[in-house]
């Protein structure tokens, strides 16, 4: 049994696990639409949504002292480990979401892959 185990394995060890994880997430902010599995799409879209929310309020706290939007900044590129498209994230996609309360993606379903029928979906953000 897998109680109080989060995430999804996607068959794959650690460290190609979190690469892949890492690589979805950059591919989904600097196209703004990826498409993909379905399981591939929940693992990360939970991910990509705190990337979004800690650049929402690392913006939003610039003004007042500006240690705190380093700060989230900081988180930000520990996670996506691409300094161009932190860049990305905090200047273009995180603007646009300031009055949304969450909900920065949409999955849309597409049907099953004809190579081996796993469930295809697009995974884009919100506009």
């Amino acid at each position: 049994m897998r109680h109080k185990i989060a995430g999804k394995r996607l068959s794959r060890h650690q460290g190609a696990r979190n690469a892949l994880r890492r690589t979805l997430v950059k591919q989904l902010f600097e196209h703004e639409r990826i498409k993909t599995t379905r399981a591939k799409a929940e693992a990360i879209r939970g991910q990509a949504e705190k990337l979004i929310t800690i650049a929402k309020r690392g913006n939003s706290v610039a003004d007042e002292s500006p240690e705190k939007l380093v700060h989230a900044r900081r988180m930000a590129a520990k996670k996506l480990n691409d300094s161009e498209i932190v860049k990305l994230l905090f200047d273009e996609i995180a603007p646009r979401y300031t009055e949304r309360p969450g909900g920065y993606t949409r999955m849309m379903k597409l049907g099953p892959r004809e190579g081996d029928r796993a469930e295809m979906v697009i995974l884009e953000l919100v506009e």
